[in-house]
């Protein structure tokens, strides 16, 4: 297990170094100056020469990568080009809108997934599992920023179901504490129900926007374990110790398919927190997105680049979490691949079997 953490980790550590570089450099390769975006076209030749200096734009790229790497390690993530304040306040500010988003997300995301992958497969239902594949299909096929948009036609200026892009709550409600950056959990705390129904209403669309691709991705994985062990021995013992067949796949085989899942939540997760830009521009939700979007516009490198490195090492570390739970689950996981062939020589692991296409899926 400690071989497999530092190789991990080791991985880790060389994926954040490269898209941090990669994405540094890409920047600063954008046509356009930040100072003559931030000073105006009548700034002189001495003020730019000046922004510059005081923001760490005259070394070379390689020495500004090292100063910004030194520092965001240091806890000082630099001041933006555009409103002067502290980038690490300003993303502190808004990181409790998006996390509550991708959350709620992620949850309905999950959840829903679990359940039309086992109403799919418990039962042989030809119709019912061709709904599912389409669903996963269409899901897996339709850009967030569309469906976005489309949401907002619909369920907003067509019927008026949903709010609108208003943020996270409805311009006419009275204030309430702050006490944890969190809209939801404030109105509860605060004893407001108007607010907390006005704060979930707002969430129900962003929320299917940003999580209806992650549906589709776990349904699909989740769909196809289950099927791949719904024959199998110890599912049949489990019915014919009584139990029904609902009752055999969600105490037997829903365990055994988790793994794949729990792979591909991580993905998800990591997704959602760093994909939620263009979700976040369509519902003008106050979270980082907008932040993000306006530091591109205005070429606030500082911005841009520590959500990029947030997002590398989020991603990265989410996705180490969910092999370390994987590898406990499973110990198997945790062998080094270099080492799976020595082992398999030696009687260690077992040999992969070829499919047999004659077996039932």
């Amino acid at each position: 297990m400690i071989r497999f953490l530092a190789h991990r980790a080791g991985a880790a550590l060389a994926s954040i170094f490269a898209a941090s570089l990669l994405a540094f450099v890409l920047l600063r390769l954008v046509p356009g100056d930040p100072a003559r975006q931030v000073l105006g076209q009548f700034a002189t030749p001495e003020q730019l020469a000046s922004f510059r200096s005081e923001n760490g734009l005259d070394g070379s790229i390689l020495e500004q990568y090292w100063r910004f790497i030194a520092n965001f390690v240091q806890g000082d993530w630099g001041t933006s080009f555009a409103s002067g304040a502290p980038v690490r306040e300003l993303i502190g500010q808004r990181a409790p809108a998006t996390v509550e988003l991708v959350l709620v997300a992620f949850v309905a995301s999950v959840g829903l997934a679990v359940l039309v992958a086992l109403v799919s497969t418990y039962r042989h239902r030809p119709w019912v599992d061709r709904i599912a594949s389409a669903i996963a299909f269409i899901g897996m096929g339709t850009p967030p920023f569309w469906l976005g948009l489309l949401c907002l036609f619909v369920f907003f200026q067509q019927t008026h179901l949903l709010p609108g892009p208003e943020g996270q709550l409805s311009p006419d409600l009275a204030p309430f504490p702050e006490r944890t950056g969190f809209v939801t959990v404030d109105a509860a705390l605060a004893g407001r129900p108007d607010a907390l129904g006005s704060a979930l209403a707002h969430l129900i669309l962003p929320a299917f926007t940003l999580g209806f691709a992650m549906f589709a991705f776990l349904l699909r994985v989740l769909r196809s374990s289950l099927l791949e062990i719904a024959d199998e021995p110890f599912v049949s013992a489990a019915e014919s110790k009584g139990l029904s067949r609902w009752s055999a796949f969600v105490r037997h085989a829903l365990p055994n398919a988790a793994l794949p899942a729990l792979t591909a939540s991580g993905l998800v997760l990591g997704q959602l927190l760093t994909g939620s830009v263009l979700v976040e521009a369509v519902f003008d939700w106050p979270g980082i997105g907008g932040l993000v979007v306006d530091g591109i516009a205005n070429k606030d490198y500082t911005v841009v680049q520590v959500f990029i490195m947030l997002s590398a090492t989020i991603y990265v570390l989410v996705n180490l979490l969910v092999d370390v739970l994987a590898a406990t689950i499973d110990p198997r996981v945790a062998v080094v691949p270099e080492r799976r062939a020595g082992r398999r020589a030696r009687g260690l692991l077992p040999s992969p079997q070829p499919l047999d296409p004659a077996e039932p899926r």
